[in-house]
């Protein structure tokens, strides 16, 4: 089955970024798979970011990451990125990368889950 590991989470305050990657391994890569990311900050609900095709030459997101966050894919290496650019504390939380085979904006629509990393935005 498909492994998914993030990266890229730390302690940042707000204005600054980061950039989040998502590595796939296993039989089959992340080429064939929509990628998605969502993140879940304490006492919420687990919410959708954003998600790109199989391609990389379709990306949806969330209306509040819309103009600061830019998914991408590179399919030569299977990782996903997710730039994060001017964030907010609203920001924090464990964001996780997420396989499946269509575009969803819900969790129960992908298969495979990373174990998640941490981003935690001070003001």
């Amino acid at each position: 089955q498909v492994q998914l590991v993030e990266s890229g989470g730390g302690l940042v305050q707000a204005g600054d970024s980061l950039r989040l990657a998502c590595a796939a391994s296993g039989r089959t890569s992340s080429v064939n798979y929509i990628i998605g990311w969502f993140r879940q900050a304490p006492g919420k609900e687990r919410e959708f970011v954003a998600a790109i095709s199989s391609s990389g030459g379709a990306a949806m997101y969330t209306d509040s990451v819309v103009g600061r966050f830019t998914i991408s894919r590179d399919n030569a290496t299977d990782t996903v990125y997710l730039r994060m650019n001017n964030l907010k504390p609203a920001d924090t939380g464990i964001y996780y990368c997420a396989g499946g085979r269509y575009f969803h904006k819900i969790p129960a629509g992908y298969e495979y889950w990373g174990q998640g990393t941490q981003v935690t935005v001070s003001s």
